[in-house]
């Protein structure tokens, strides 16, 4: 097993130092799926609550930004892009949360935490009218670093 980078040699946990590596643009793209009734499904462009998918494409939008803030060791990173697509099929809901940032250290958490919160608003503003709705399989889908154009 390869050593973890957020324990020390002594077992504290410690936010890991990037200050000597380059930065990279770097991309992640993570996802997160919601089943629910079918019927539930077909309306979560009006809910009681209001349109659940513009809804849940924002909170991504605005967890993204806030991961720093909810993972303790995470950094906080100058985000270029983030977009969050949300697709209904049946009865389920497929979030994709993409985010993209030109540093030291890796967006991966941005993109699952963005998948996670849309998640978990189409979850808040369903439950209402669905008892049965399921946040299943967060999952990061892909991370890519570069080097930088000059």
């Amino acid at each position: 097993m390869a050593e973890l980078s957020h324990v020390d040699e002594t077992g504290d946990v410690r936010m890991v130092d990037v200050g000597r590596k380059p930065p990279l643009r770097r991309r992640a793209r993570a996802a997160a799926t919601v089943t629910m009734a079918a019927e539930t499904a077909a309306r979560l462009g009006a809910l009681p609550k209001g349109d659940a998918l513009a809804t849940a494409r924002l909170a991504g939008v605005m967890a993204a930004k806030r991961t720093a803030e909810l993972i303790p060791l995470c950094h906080p990173l100058p985000l270029t892009h983030v977009e969050v697509t949300v697709e209904v099929a049946g009865g389920a809901v497929e979030i994709v949360a993409s985010a993209e940032a030109v540093a030291p250290t890796g967006v991966e958490m941005e993109a699952l935490v963005a998948a996670s919160i849309a998640a978990l608003t189409v979850y808040d503003m369903v439950k209402a009218v669905d008892r049965d709705v399921v946040v299943r399989e967060v999952r990061l889908l892909e991370k890519t670093k570069e080097p930088v154009a000059r």
